[in-house]
């Protein structure tokens, strides 16, 4: 074998060599899209102020139950997050999950209701993301920063001796809580398996908080009124598989 013939072999094996580089790098570049979907474990960190009657029959009252509380309890769903590369290193987030239910429980004196009403929270995000490293690489660790929407559905007081100890024999109460737009702090990372899938982690968190009212009737039809602040506070925690267009 001449000279030539070596340089053109070594030539198609460069070639060669950067074709499957180019195979199993990341995709994760300028104007990519990536959509990943895994298990969401949402886990509430803060707790309720006492709860407070303000009103009994139309009267200002603004009664403070002492040693009452509550805390919302931790869940787990489906969670789906998308993500569109500006850049090779700058992407704008969604990040949604499937519907979820989060049980209020009682504290305090009121520990010993146990549950005391369920809600459906919808707390959908969008988050600017900053990935470290350059496109190709496999490990590529990211930090993110969005704003978060969050209205609840569904908002029931399930607790029938809860309501029946504090209305009265025959009385009815609805709750609702307040939507509220949050803040939302995000780190996470991917890795790559091959061009176009991937692994990832993230962990988020939203200071959340929402006013509880309490709207109450006894058998007698008189209206009484209560309130509480719940602080949410979640921690999330996505596990993901993610494939990258």
């Amino acid at each position: 074998m001449n000279c030539r013939t070596m340089i053109r072999s070594a030539g198609t094996a460069i070639c060669i060599g950067s074709a499957a580089l180019a195979d199993t790098a990341s995709s994760q570049t300028a104007g990519s899209f990536t959509l990943a979907t895994g298990w969401l474990h949402v886990a509430p960190q803060g707790n309720a102020t006492p709860l407070t009657v303000e009103s009994v029959g139309g009267m200002t009252v603004n009664r403070q139950v002492p040693g009452s509380g509550a805390h919302a309890t931790s869940t787990d769903t489906v969670g789906v997050n998308t993500e569109y590369y500006i850049t090779d290193n700058f992407g704008v987030a969604t990040l949604i999950g499937l519907p979820l239910t989060v049980n209020l429980v009682g504290d305090g004196t009121l520990a010993k209701y146990g549950t005391l009403g369920s809600t459906r929270p919808m707390p959908p995000a969008i988050v600017f993301r900053y990935h470290l490293f350059e496109a190709q690489s496999k490990f590529r660790p990211f930090v993110g920063l969005g704003v978060n929407y969050t209205w609840y559905t569904q908002v029931r007081t399930t607790n029938a001796q809860f309501v029946t100890d504090n209305l009265g024999p025959g009385g009815t109460a609805h709750a609702s809580l307040s939507s509220s737009w949050n803040p939302v702090f995000e780190i996470g990372a991917y890795y790559a398996l091959t061009k176009h899938w991937s692994v990832g982690a993230a962990v988020g968190y939203l200071p959340l908080k929402t006013h509880l009212t309490l709207d109450g009737t006894t058998a007698n039809g008189t209206h009484v009124v209560s309130t509480s602040t719940i602080r949410m506070n979640p921690v999330n925690v996505f596990l993901n598989v993610a494939y990258t267009f």
